[in-house]
């Protein structure tokens, strides 16, 4: 038997954004995401709400090296936990200079308020995973399922037969029908999406955890949502593209056409500033951006 619990790193102050799961089970505590380095502090007490310290987590997980899911990796191997994660990244987490430079290039002033710090992990503390990768700790048992589309280095993570998805579910915020692709650049590819959404349905799971935001339990519809959605965002943004549109006039009239879908699926948009924090609305037009100009050979 296994224990889950989830913490709310309450990112910029707000609930409901980025959760890191915990998994009990034996004498083994297992941290899957960690949040970004900004959330240390709201991730320590959430240990705490849990009469835990994170000397306590035996094993850190994440999907993938993106700082949202894995910024307080570092911090967690800090107090002696062993980090998980697709072979891709593992350099990635050992020396994060470059995910770093990369991130502030996009952020700019704003990656320390955002993302706070990213902590170097010594290489004897990175495990790195490959698909269908089995690693049994105690009372459980966690298959590691290779599921590219949003990046080449993502795991979704099985256990028995709940999967913790990371973002190839995509988010779909407590309350809300409404399912929204993070489509950053520079990784996306649609048709490895759709393949590994494919996966998880094959996998026939009752619930999924996403770090964007909680338990999801009508599994078969949201999958479905999730293929419909990445198909009509990125028609959507090729449309712009074929239509002459400028990047930043692209950008410009994405958000209220995001407020047009959310508003669609459930009766209201009120959910769209906080879908636009978990998932900026520039960031998925660049990456959509970027994957069909790749489609298309341009440069």
């Amino acid at each position: 038997m296994w224990q889950l619990d989830t913490i709310d790193v309450t990112f910029q102050g707000v609930a409901h954004a980025i959760a890191s799961y915990i998994l009990r089970g034996g004498d083994a505590v297992v941290m899957i995401e960690t949040g970004p380095g900004s959330t240390v502090r709201a991730l320590e007490a959430g240990l705490a709400g849990l009469g835990l310290r994170p000397a306590d987590v035996t094993h850190v997980l994440v999907t993938h090296i993106h700082l949202d899911h894995a910024g307080a990796a570092g911090w967690m191997a800090q107090h002696g936990a062993p980090v998980y994660v697709h072979h891709v990244g593992a350099a990635h987490v050992i020396d994060p200079s470059r995910l770093w430079a990369s991130a502030s290039r996009i952020y700019g002033a704003q990656m320390v308020p955002l993302w706070g710090q990213v902590w170097p992990i010594p290489p004897a503390q990175v495990h790195a995973l490959h698909d269908g990768d089995v690693i049994a700790l105690g009372a459980v048992q966690i298959v590691a399922h290779d599921t590219p589309g949003h990046a080449w280095h993502h795991m979704a993570y099985q256990v028995e037969d709940v999967c913790f998805t990371g973002d190839v579910a995509a988010a779909r915020l407590p309350g809300y029908r409404h399912v929204r692709l993070p489509t950053p650049p520079p990784e996306i590819d649609v048709p490895a999406w759709h393949r590994s959404v494919e996966r998880l349905r094959r996998l026939a799971l009752r619930r999924l955890y996403l770090t964007h935001f909680g338990p999801v339990t009508d599994v078969p519809q949201h999958l479905a949502l999730v293929d419909a959605n990445l198909d009509k965002t990125a028609a959507w943004v090729l449309a712009q593209q074929q239509a002459g549109q400028e990047r930043d006039a692209i950008v410009a009239a994405f958000g209220p056409w995001l407020e047009e879908q959310t508003a669609a699926d459930d009766g209201e948009a009120t959910g769209a500033s906080l879908y636009d924090l978990v998932i900026p609305s520039f960031m998925s037009v660049d990456g959509l951006l970027r994957y069909w100009r790749k489609a298309q050979e341009l440069p």
